[in-house]
């Protein structure tokens, strides 16, 4: 079973900016689409933004134009960059390849 750990959350201020890494056992990462998913207080788990083995990138609408995912196959590991935060972006965040879950990380924007 492939492992999934979460890192790089934490408080940041709004208009503030965090990048998140997911780091996956095994060796057959460049293989799986890569996700990120959110869950706020009270809400369901949501989608924030996908990643194909060959680069293609989704995104929810909230997050377009302020959020950016990336791999890097050689570390396992896939990324989001998260700018211009907003209060509404507070949530824990989720790594997923279609499989397995990872923990979580928390996300909290507030002044």
């Amino acid at each position: 079973q492939v492992q999934l750990v979460e890192s790089g959350g934490g408080l940041v201020q709004p208009g503030g900016s965090l990048r998140l890494s997911c780091v996956a056992s095994g060796s057959i990462f460049s293989m799986y689409h890569m996700g990120w998913y959110r869950q706020a207080p009270g809400k369901q788990r949501e989608l924030v933004a996908i990643i194909t083995p060959g680069g293609t990138t989704t995104y929810a609408d909230s997050v377009k134009g302020r959020f950016t995912i990336s791999r890097d196959n050689a570390k396992n590991t896939v990324y989001l960059q998260m700018n211009s935060l907003k209060p509404e972006d507070t949530a824990v965040y989720y790594c997923n390849n279609r499989l397995n879950w990872g923990q979580g990380t928390q996300v909290t924007v507030s002044s």
